[in-house]
């Protein structure tokens, strides 16, 4: 049997931070693990950038409120469910994802966790493991399923790496430039034919 990892952000729907910036204003906000591979220091940044601009999470989550999956997200979606085991893999929050799961009708998502004061105000962040996407992917296989797994970013790669096989969907040039070693797509089309090339790998070599 096989399982699926996804991430979220950039496969499933848009990058939650860069619609937080546009609808602010705050630019650096639109940084994310695209251009800064330490999501410790990313992380850092916006969190100096939410106090420096007194946002609270209900801020954030009225962002959030408008954001819908990305075209074809959801069929894609289905069709992954028709054939395999689904895990969403995230270095999100649960206080971001809840509503974005709901849209995609309650997927699995591992991922992690805002600390949030009294007032409302992002005052920390709780990461549910360190490189918690590898560490997850490692787990599945010690359950005996093969794990095939697609991401856009630098907090992927552990996670391509660790998997039976790895794939990148719309990654940025610099990230497909530092690991040509997995195959990259740009639709949800080319997603699935990588997804069936890869099960009959895995399922041919055992």
């Amino acid at each position: 049997m096989e399982i699926v990892c996804l991430d979220l952000e950039g496969v499933l729907f848009p990058e939650i931070w860069i619609n937080v910036a546009e609808r602010t204003g705050i630019e650096k906000l639109k940084m994310t693990t695209r251009d800064i591979s330490d999501y410790n220091v990313l992380m850092q940044q916006r969190l100096a950038l939410l106090t420096e601009h007194n946002l609270g999470l209900s801020d954030i989550q009225a962002v959030i409120d408008t954001l819908e999956p990305m075209e074809g997200a959801e069929a894609f979606v289905n069709w992954l469910r028709e054939r395999y085991q689904l895990a969403i893999l995230s270095d999100t929050f649960y206080e971001f994802a809840a509503p974005l799961m709901r849209k995609l009708s309650y997927p699995m998502i591992l991922c992690h966790h805002l600390e949030v004061d009294s007032q409302g105000k992002v005052t920390g962040y709780q990461l549910r493991q360190e490189k918690s996407k590898r560490q997850s992917v490692r787990a599945f296989k010690l359950l005996n399923y093969k794990v095939i797994a697609a991401g856009d970013s630098y907090n992927d790669i552990n996670m391509l790496h660790e998997a039976d096989a790895g794939i990148l969907f719309s990654p940025p040039d610099n990230v497909v430039a530092e690991f040509p070693q997995f195959p990259v797509t740009r639709t949800y089309e080319a997603l699935q034919d990588e997804f069936t090339a890869a099960t009959e790998r895995i399922r041919n070599e055992h």
